[in-house]
This record gives structure tokens, C-alpha cells and sequence, in this order.
């Protein structure tokens, strides 16, 4: 699998994406519609303008057919602390895929971008990205509750924020490195 940055070219990628019940499952009862997406593209170009290295990624296998998206996303809490994101077509769920593009983002947002966390946030009962983010390193931090004017199912159970710093993903990588020497 290999990550580019997302461009606009990739909008009917997306919108097929987001098309997906399963994939929207947790996200929203509706896709959203074909212009959201091309706001959102054009939002995503212009902050990995602003801050080179995040942005919204295409994955794609070695033949160039698209598997989805990954995201290191600049938030209000500054290029310090990215949020972590990542959709699968539903074709390439349980390959593990999730987990080697999540991981690489990790990796590349303390190796070449010099933040001290990184976050993700989902439903609390989305088990699945639950588990991405645990074999990414993050952490559950804490639930919390949003209101919601047409509520999902599940939503009576809060959003969940999972992070790692730094600090834990530095000791992580080397007690990997003293068990591979080993």
C-alpha cells in the first residue's frame, strides 16, 4: 500500500466511498452529498498547503487502485496533537490495512513532523477502529457525549478519544527493538 495526498481528481473515489452503508455505518445516516465532498477536498488541500506532511492521504495498492483514505488532520489543538483518521472500502476491511496506514501516519507525525501526540476519536461502540487504534498505540483516553439533532444508533454510548504521545511511542519502539535483538 502506498499514501498520497488526496486531490481533487480523487472526488468520485469518494463519493463511492461514502456511498457504502457499511462503511457510513458510524458516521452519518447519509452520505454526504457530492459538493460536501469537493468543499471538503478543497479544505484538505489548502491545510496540507499550510502545514506540509498533514492532510488526508489516498491509499492505494501497487497497481493504483484505490483502498481508501488515511488522515493526519490538523486541529485546534495545533500541529502538535494531529487526529488520526482513516476509511477503508469495505473490499479491503480485515487485511490489516487499516492498521499499516494508520501506523505509518503515527510514525511519520513523530518521526518527520515533530508532534507530541497524536489522537483519534470514534463511536464507542465502533469495536473495529476501536482495535486500529490500539494496534496503532493509541490509548483510550476517556468517553464523552455530543448531542446529535438525528442520533445513530449507539450514540447513547459516547464517542471515545484515544491518543499516544511521544513519549509512549518512543518506549514502544524501543521495547520492540530490545525483543527483536533479543
Amino acid at each position: 500500500m502506498r499514501l498520497r495526498h488526496l486531490r481533487e481528481a480523487d472526488l468520485d473515489r469518494l463519493v463511492e466511498l461514502n456511498a457504502d452503508p457499511g462503511v457510513m455505518r458510524f458516521l452519518d445516516r447519509r452520505p454526504p452529498a457530492r459538493e460536501a465532498v469537493a468543499a471538503e477536498i478543497a479544505e484538505l488541500v489548502a491545510m496540507g498547503e499550510r502545514h506540509l506532511g498533514y492532510g488526508r492521504f489516498a491509499a492505494e495498492d501497487h497497481r493504483g487502485a484505490f483502498l481508501g483514505w488515511f488522515g493526519l488532520i490538523v486541529t485546534a489543538e495545533g500541529p502538535a496533537a494531529p487526529s488520526l483518521g482513516y476509511r477503508l472500502c469495505r473490499a479491503h476491511w480485515g487485511k490489516g490495512l487499516a492498521t499499516e496506514g494508520g501506523r505509518a501516519l503515527v510514525d511519520r507525525a513523530f518521526t518527520d513532523l515533530g508532534a507530541e501526540r497524536v489522537t483519534a476519536e470514534t463511536m464507542s461502540v465502533n469495536t473495529a477502529s476501536r482495535r486500529v487504534m490500539e494496534k496503532c498505540g493509541l490509548r483510550y483516553v476517556r468517553t464523552f457525549h455530543q448531542h446529535f439533532d438525528d442520533p445513530l444508533p449507539g450514540t447513547e454510548h459516547g464517542e471515545v478519544r484515544y491518543e499516544i504521545t511521544r513519549q509512549a511511542w518512543h518506549r514502544a519502539r524501543t521495547d520492540l527493538g530490545r525483543r527483536t535483538t533479543a
